[in-house]
């Protein structure tokens, strides 16, 4: 294969993976003036936060009545009532309309939405998401770790998303304004430094809610994201369950590396380790 046939399998290679995505892309920017309007993105973002979580809250209350369901809750003994939905549905709302409404409307006003007519490439697309994750992940470590080794910090911000012991998928959100406006900035952050395509930042966004309501779902299912990641790297639920119930250890969202490097891993079966002091206050 000489030089122009290798530049003209590039090309063909390089409008293949484009031609993957484009059909998708140009769904998504018949969306443009709707994208544009800060109240139509929020509106997104519950919409997907509550899509992401309604399966698993059919399953919590399909447990009530189905002992095959509750096999694959880590806490088979507990199930989230009414009242708890209800109460975390509210905060939800709430925080979408008091936070990531104005915050989405400062943000397209400093940086408003530009929608190139061509879709990145495929590869591109999971190189660059998984980079986000990444530093995400890296980012939120650090705040977390601080926001437990500073008792004001904790009492004062951390301390209402850890309400929940037993986590489901509506806890997902119940956090604190201040947290919530931290998680909202390390998103834009991870995709600014990345310099992502917007349809990568839109990618990133819808994957880093499911992932973050899969940790809070309180389940550990044959598909879960824990079990298709090899080599142990990727912690999912039994990973997040762990630091609401001990508090001290599992401060990383996502990737176990963190943790790992920095002694602050546990896992199940530890509970008569120092780990396992829980320590609300």
């Amino acid at each position: 294969m000489n030089s122009s046939e290798l530049f003209d399998f590039g090309n063909r290679n390089h409008e293949e993976n484009i031609l993957v995505l484009q059909p998708v892309w140009v769904l998504v920017k018949m969306l443009e003036p709707w994208l544009k309007v800060p109240f139509f993105p929020m509106v997104c973002s519950f919409v997907i936060y509550f899509s992401f979580c309604l399966p698993f809250l059919a399953l919590d209350f399909l447990g009530m009545r189905f002992s095959a369901v509750r096999k694959s809750k880590l806490h088979p003994q507990t199930s989230p009532t009414l009242g708890m939905v209800a109460h975390c549905l509210t905060q939800s709302i709430y925080q979408h309309l008091i936070f990531v409404l104005p915050a989405t409307t400062v943000y397209f006003y400093w940086k408003p939405l530009q929608f190139p007519p061509k879709a990145p490439e495929l590869p591109q697309l999971l190189l660059h998401v998984f980079a986000c994750l990444l530093i995400f992940d890296f980012l939120f470590f650090l705040w977390h770790v601080l926001h437990h080794k500073v008792p004001w910090l904790y009492k004062t911000f951390h301390k209402v998303h850890h309400h929940h012991i037993s986590t489901f998928a509506l806890a997902t959100q119940y956090s604190s304004t201040w947290e919530l406006m931290w998680q909202g900035l390390f998103t834009v952050i991870s995709a600014m430094l990345i310099n992502s395509h917007p349809f990568e930042d839109m990618v990133f966004f819808v994957m880093n809610v499911g992932l973050s309501v899969e940790d809070h779902t309180g389940y550990d299912l044959p598909w879960s994201t824990h079990r298709l990641v090899p080599w142990g790297l990727y912690g999912g639920a039994p990973h997040h369950d762990l630091h609401h119930l001990h508090f001290k250890c599992n401060y990383a969202p996502y990737f176990k590396h963190w943790d790992r490097i920095f002694g602050t891993l546990c896992h199940a079966g530890d509970e008569n380790s120092s780990l396992a002091k829980i320590n609300k206050d």
